[in-house]
């Protein structure tokens, strides 16, 4: 059954004025892929057209040159698997696959059993790290003012991060939200930065894979202008995160871990 959105319990803030609230948050789900036996890619999504997804994924990926090497797709077999059967006289190249399959072979069976692959390499946040809310409402501001090259072009995602004090330790741009993270983070520990005394500021929504990048780097606070995913908000309360969203001053969205709002 198709399921774009969940019904979760947070905190709704309003400068000083903190109101528990119901909201609804996008659904995000991994879709395991499989062609002809092999499993080739694990794919965050919001459930629904996965056929669609199935399909554009192999064309885009060199996987097929045309839907006519697709003899079927069976996304309704299992919850969260579709199976790809190639025509006879197509062999999958197995030499494309090296870039798409996850490191954990655990991963993609369901939410739950990645989060569990995730925490047997990183384990759920211990820091006491915590930031005012006052602060938190200016990082917006201060993000925009040092985004340089979205100045000049409109067009890529930030990520920061952020000392308690709300000043930018290091900020980076890309056209892919999970490069930029990947950035501030190599910088971070090449100069030796606390990164469990940090909050990292993202410019778009936050999916599964945002909040697994900050549980490994051992960030505590991942705050974002727009929403979180589904997917995201469960794994930043299992890896004891805290997680912001929808931050537009004066009012933002915590999702997880509200006392490190103080």
């Amino acid at each position: 059954m198709r399921k774009e959105s969940n019904e979760i319990e947070i905190w709704k803030q309003s400068g000083a004025e903190r109101t528990a609230v119901t909201d609804h948050v996008a659904c995000e789900e991994p879709l395991q892929i499989t062609i002809d036996g092999t499993p080739v890619a694990v794919v965050m999504r919001t459930p629904g057209h996965d056929d669609d997804l199935v399909n554009g994924f192999l064309l885009t990926e060199g996987m097929v040159t045309s839907l006519a090497d697709i003899r079927r797709v069976d996304t309704e077999a299992q919850k969260n698997h579709a199976y790809v059967f190639l025509v006879d006289d197509v062999v999958l190249d197995h030499a494309r696959l090296s870039r798409n399959l996850f490191s954990a072979s655990s991963c993609g069976i369901c939410g739950k059993a990645s989060i569990d692959a995730i925490h047997q390499h990183a384990s759920p946040i211990q820091s006491d790290f915590s930031i005012p809310a006052s602060i938190v409402m200016g990082l917006p501001a201060t993000l925009r003012a040092a985004q340089e090259v979205f100045d000049r072009t409109g067009g890529l995602h930030a990520a920061a991060l952020v000392d308690r004090d709300g000043s930018i330790l290091v900020l980076r741009e890309d056209v892919g939200r999970h490069n930029a993270i990947d950035k501030i983070v190599g910088w971070a520990t090449a100069e030796g930065v606390d990164l469990s005394q940090t909050l990292m500021q993202v410019s778009g929504r936050v999916s599964f894979e945002v909040m697994q990048k900050a549980l490994v780097a051992r960030v505590p606070v991942v705050s974002a202008i727009s929403s979180p995913s589904s997917l995201a908000v469960e794994f930043a309360q299992q890896s004891r995160q805290t997680l912001i969203g929808f931050l537009r001053p004066p009012k933002m969205n915590i999702y997880a871990g509200p006392e490190r709002v103080v």
